[in-house]
Order: C-alpha cells, then sequence, then structure tokens
C-alpha cells in the first residue's frame, strides 16, 4: 500500500502538473470507485467545470481543493492505486477505473488494480470529513507541528501491544505503514515485538525522530517501488534501493553484516536486524 512518502511523491507532482484547469468531464469505468456521491453522474457533474487550486495531503489521502467553491476531490490510494497524468490517447490499462479530463487533451486516470481504491467529491460547504469519515480518525501527520515527543508518548502510554503494531495505526500517526515503520524502528535500535508500555522516554524520543527522517529520505528518492507504486508520470520510487531492513529477509544487514530476519505481527510482516536491534 502506498504510504506518506509515495502519497506525497504523487501530490506533489499533481501541484505541478494540474493546477488551474477547468475539468472538461470524466468517464468512471468502476461504480465502486466512487465513494461518495452515491451516483456516479453526480459525481461527474460535481467536479466538471471547476479547476483544482492545490493539492492536500492527510495521511494518506489526498484532497484537491476546486474553485471557485466548488468544494473537493478525495481519493485515497489504498493497496494498489496510481494517479498518472497522461495524454488521452495513451492506451487504457485494463485496471483503469476513472478517467478526469483536461484541456490539451490530458487527463488525470486512476488505475487499480485490486479496486480498493476510493474517490470522493465533497461539495461546496460540506465539511469534509462529513464524507470523508476517516479523516476525522486520523492522529497527528509526522510533519505536523503536534508531533512532538509528549504527544508520542501520550499515544503510546498505557498500550499493551507491540511498537510495530502500533505504528500502524493511523489514530497514533497518521500515514504510515509497514515499509516506513519497520524503517524507523531499525534505525532506533528497537525490536518490533517490543510493548509500547517497555519503551523509555529516550526511546520515544528517538523514534520520533527517525519517523521523520526516514520519512523525508524516503520522499527525495521518490518514494518506494517494491510492487506496483508509480509516480504520476509513471516513475517507480527508489527508496527500495537503500532500504536498512524492509523487504531483505536473509540478506546481511547494512551496519553489523548480521542476517535480517522477517516475522509475522498482528498479521504483517516486520522486518528487523536481531544484532542492532534490542
Amino acid at each position: 500500500m502506498p504510504e506518506l512518502p509515495e502519497v506525497e511523491t504523487v501530490r506533489r507532482g499533481l501541484n505541478q502538473l494540474t493546477l488551474n484547469q477547468t475539468i472538461a468531464g470524466g468517464d468512471v469505468l468502476l461504480n465502486r470507485t466512487i465513494a461518495y456521491p452515491f451516483s456516479v453522474d453526480e459525481f461527474i457533474h460535481g467536479i466538471k467545470d471547476s479547476a483544482i487550486t492545490t493539492w492536500h495531503r492527510r495521511g494518506k489521502y489526498l484532497l484537491a481543493e476546486f474553485s471557485p467553491s466548488a468544494g473537493y476531490l478525495g481519493v485515497h490510494l489504498r493497496m494498489t492505486g496510481q494517479l498518472l497524468w497522461l495524454h488521452r490517447d495513451e492506451p487504457l490499462h485494463k485496471h483503469t477505473r476513472v478517467r478526469i479530463f483536461f484541456g490539451d487533451q490530458q487527463e488525470l486516470r486512476f488505475v487499480d488494480q485490486r479496486t480498493f481504491g476510493q474517490m470522493w467529491w465533497v461539495p461546496p460547504q460540506v465539511a469534509v470529513e462529513k464524507v470523508m469519515t476517516g479523516l476525522a480518525k486520523l492522529a497527528a501527520d509526522p510533519f505536523s507541528p503536534e508531533f512532538t515527543v509528549e504527544y508520542l508518548a501520550d499515544k503510546l502510554k498505557n498500550r499493551r501491544r507491540p511498537i510495530k503494531t502500533a505504528l500502524l495505526d493511523q489514530s497514533v500517526v497518521a500515514g504510515l505503514g509497514n515499509i516506513y515503520a519497520d524503517e524507523a524502528l531499525f534505525k532506533c535500535g528497537v525490536l518490533p515485538e517490543t510493548l509500547c508500555t517497555d519503551l523509555q522516554l529516550e526511546q520515544i524520543q528517538q523514534l520520533r525522530q527517525v519517523i521523520i527522517e526516514v520519512l523525508e529520505t524516503s520522499i527525495a528518492a521518490g518514494g518506494t517501488t517494491f510492487s506496483n507504486f508509480l509516480n504520476v508520470k509513471g516513475i517507480n520510487g527508489n527508496y527500495g534501493g537503500v532500504a536498512w531492513v524492509y523487504n531483505r529477509a536473509g540478506e546481511p544487514c547494512r551496519v553489523c553484516s548480521n542476517v535480517i530476519q522477517r516475522i509475522r505481527l498482528g498479521g504483517r510482516s516486520s522486518h528487523f536486524c536481531p544484532q542492532c536491534q534490542r
């Protein structure tokens, strides 16, 4: 699933390519991709003749702000979603779900193999959280002023569950997922099975810092492509080539040369170095 760095990479690309261009129309090829409104025709009518003034990111959600006062377009890529900026004559990928048409024969194409991705049109004067209800449950973004040591310590206190599992909870840290939780835990030397209640304040302080550092490093590399992530121009992310532990089970640790291990924790794979993490 695209995580914060991948979604942020897409957001930046969309802000470079799609702004201040009037939407000429669209085509929905898979109705259930549209989470709101329930009428596909109403969705197309709602976004038509609007222009995107900017794209925002909240956790793993994307929000396109429309003008003049025409609400928002919301997107969640889920597991396999891609937003691609293409010429309208480009052959349709078989997993194309939604097409949004702009001028000069350009389009924003939503491709989604697993079909879990969603789009919303939020009408004007309607609170975004009332339509995209998942936004109301999000914790602080790692890049926000609210993401302090005190904030993270408060979120983790009294939680008798593994720190890796806690970090995947979007009500604890918004936007963090399996890849960067593994990477952050490696960089601060904490095993994924460590209970939140066993963490010292100094470890939480370091964890907060390395979460930010790992995310910044991945954004600079254009995100991670292990399966099908592409940016809006169809280019792979490069962070996977420098990952510390994620997807490197059986390979030598880049620091100590011990073998990277993988375990199942909370139904997800966790990668770690048994020497560097304690």
